[in-house]
């Protein structure tokens, strides 16, 4: 299972704040589209983010995300109720974040990663760090390593399922 902080890891980590209170946050198609590739891997994935807003659950709605955990600012425990609930082991897990609240949790994990301009202290403690900054396609680049490297499978590969099942769509919304 591959679980992401949102802020400052799918985002660039700015938030707009609307007159009326509405928060406003850019998000990388890009990535998007790695949670589309882990699912055609059958790899779970999931947000655990220590922020809440309309934009951030229309994002994690639209991605399908197995798991949408906001507004947890102790991700620690969140991170060993999704284990629970799937019955897998910390260690069966890859966690994105970036800043110093999920340092526990790359501690915990088997597998930690960040964006190039995490904090510093986060930096110190994941296995891999991108050439990405947050909210510039980090997750895609870490998913592409993560699967070419797990499956020893070229890049092309890797992606055929995900084409195959677009081509698959596109073949039954023709024939209706």
């Amino acid at each position: 299972m591959v679980l992401l902080d949102v802020d400052g890891v799918m985002t660039d980590g700015s938030i707009y704040i609307h007159q009326d209170g509405e928060f406003f946050k850019s998000f990388n198609v890009k990535d998007g589209l790695a949670i589309e590739l882990l699912r055609a891997h059958g790899i779970k994935s999931g947000v655990i983010s220590g922020k809440a807003s309309s934009a951030l659950d229309t994002r994690c709605q639209q991605l399908g995300f197995d798991e949408i955990i906001t507004g947890c600012k102790n991700k620690l425990p969140a991170l060993i109720g999704i284990c629970r609930k799937y019955k897998i082991t910390t260690e069966q897990i890859a966690f994105l974040g970036d800043d110093v609240l999920d340092i526990p949790i790359f501690e915990t994990v088997g597998l930690s990663a960040a964006p190039a301009d995490a904090h510093s202290l986060a930096l110190k403690n994941v296995d891999w760090i991108s050439s990405l900054k947050g909210g510039e396609g980090m997750v895609r680049e870490f998913v592409d390593l993560l699967l070419t490297k797990q499956l020893h499978k070229t890049l092309t590969e890797i992606y055929k399922p995900l084409l195959n099942k677009i081509r698959l769509d596109d073949v039954a919304t023709l024939e209706q």
